[in-house]
């Protein structure tokens, strides 16, 4: 298996080495990060797969109370599927909720864009404050 030092798997995952960290002492990776000799991180591609689908948990909102939980049920081994995917199924629902919501904001959004262009192509911007 392939060990990865910690500049690497920075590199992969856009991650910096404070972050890596700070998934490691939250609990948030599925597995322990091993040391090498010198007592450094060592990871590997499991590791880095990993650190990528949390950093889209992340970014899709998912609270590090939910990745935490989902870590640890990762870690217990199988056994315990349907409780990972209940929480996966929640955080699904929580992102489908948000990006009909962001879609509503972005058609407003684009109404307003249409009026301003269309008073800023005409020269009768100053209409819009009337």
């Amino acid at each position: 298996m392939t060990e990865l030092a910690i500049g690497q798997v920075t590199e992969r995952t856009g991650l910096s080495v404070h972050a890596l960290r700070f998934y490691e002492k939250e609990g948030l990776l599925a597995a322990p990060v091993k040391r090498d000799a010198n007592g450094r991180r060592v990871y590997t591609e499991h590791d880095v797969d990993w650190l990528l689908n949390c950093t889209k948990f992340r970014a899709s909102g998912m609270p590090l109370a939910v990745i935490r939980e989902f870590a640890e049920l990762v870690r217990q081994g199988p056994g315990n599927e349907e409780k990972r995917l209940e929480l996966l199924r929640e955080h699904q629902n929580t992102v489908r909720d948000r990006i009909a919501e962001l879609a509503d904001c972005l058609e407003l959004i684009s109404r307003k864009v249409e009026v301003y262009e269309e008073h800023v192509a005409r020269g009768t911007a100053n209409e819009l404050w009337r």
